[in-house]
């Protein structure tokens, strides 16, 4: 445990929105020991930005984690040159030329065929009847596991995200997860033969090609999907909720004023997908006039510093001509997100415009709620269009 101050937080509040306590933890108690959580939460941006690259002290390995114990020990949970080792085994797949001369088209097709699917209907959920196909289909392409269902990636991905964020530790939300990873490794082995005879570009491949042991090879095929469905798919459907309650924004894209990449952008900085990044501290430490004791947990809060008064202008406000440059919403450092330029493609090249574009007069027909402060998205966007 951290000698920090203490700071205590209504769980189901902060789980319904958790941007006005982050606002007050900012203000008073900046790095603050959590016991509803379990963890010292570092919530200003400056913080989190430095501290997150000494790995020595704030260590991504975390063997008693969650992640590690449901998932398998991921590249994102190794450090110095374990990490190294799988991140450039795995870059081939993720890499900006990849995205672009492979996935782009495969992105587009997929999506094309869900809006053909959409469009005579006149309404849907943006969440389940396009967000979640969309980010599904892209995965599919991206990890290799084409024998499975888009509607299978997107439960195994939300499962293990519950399991990995089951810090009240209910015994069905891991059983669940126990199950999603189950799936994936079978689908995982059913996908073996092929890809050893036919390599290709996908993530499963480029790891046999490399050689990275078996243990290895499906935990980062689980992370991949773990982070690969959710965190597009609530960025598509939040981002689309975003600009239609704020129709000056849209206003701005469609006159050329600003790009779809500005939408998500800002959107990804307002509403932080991914909220937060756990560590573990490694050795004893100071920082900030704050000891921290071997062994206990850091969160570093990314949902929390990409709302820092002292970076960003009213930060509460979403506003896609900001400069969100000082966003972590990808992280900062050596583990910065492996698959960021795969999600702006999906996102701001694919999906959005070409949701847009397609479904003219598109409004709302509902209210939207959002939940999670770990993982943050809408549970549903409801919406109508002209057919």
């Amino acid at each position: 445990m951290a000698q920090a101050p203490q700071f205590d937080i209504d769980p189901q509040a902060f789980h319904a929105d958790p941007y006005p306590t982050l606002a007050r933890m900012r203000a008073s108690a900046p790095i603050a020991f959590v016991p509803q959580l379990g963890a010292t939460l570092f919530t200003r941006r400056a913080d989190i930005s430095e501290q997150e690259k000494r790995i020595g002290t704030f260590s991504s390995d975390q063997p008693d984690g969650l992640m590690t114990q449901l998932m398998g020990q991921n590249m994102m949970r190794k450090d110095g040159a374990a990490h190294a080792a799988e991140r450039k085994a795995t870059f081939p797949a993720f890499s900006p030329r990849t995205v672009r001369d492979r996935w782009l088209a495969e992105f587009r097709s997929a999506t094309e065929q869900i809006l053909d699917d959409l469009a005579p209907l006149g309404a849907a959920d943006l969440v389940a009847d396009y967000a979640m196909p969309v980010a599904g289909h892209a995965l599919r392409s991206i990890t290799g596991l084409t024998n499975m269902d888009w509607r299978e990636m997107d439960r195994t991905s939300q499962g293990m995200i519950d399991g990995i964020a089951n810090y009240a530790n209910d015994p069905e939300v891991t059983a669940r997860c126990h199950d999603c990873t189950a799936s994936i490794d079978a689908h995982i082995d059913a996908r073996l033969p092929r890809l050893r005879a036919s390599p290709d570009q996908s993530l499963l491949s480029v790891q046999l090609q490399a050689g990275l042991p078996m243990d290895s090879v499906r935990a980062n095929v689980k992370l991949a999907i773990s982070g690969g469905q959710n965190e597009p798919r609530d960025a598509i459907a939040g981002a689309a909720w975003a600009l239609l309650t704020h129709p000056e924004q849209l206003a701005l894209v469609q006159a050329g004023r600003a790009t779809w990449r500005d939408v998500f952008e800002e959107y990804a900085r307002w509403i932080s997908p991914i909220g937060m990044s756990p560590r573990r501290v490694a050795r004893a430490d100071t920082v900030n006039g704050i000891t921290f004791q071997p062994d206990s947990r850091v969160f570093f809060m990314y949902g929390s510093g990409n709302r820092d008064e002292q970076v960003f202008a009213q930060p509460d406000r979403f506003d896609i001509t900001r400069d969100t440059t000082g966003s972590v919403s990808f992280g900062a450092g050596p583990h910065f997100c492996a698959g960021a330029a795969a999600s702006r493609a999906l996102i701001a090249e694919v999906a959005l415009p070409m949701l847009f574009d397609r479904l003219k007069n598109l409004r709302l027909t509902g209210d939207v709620t959002f939940a999670g402060w770990a993982f943050r998205g809408p549970a549903q966007v409801q919406v109508a269009w002209q057919t």
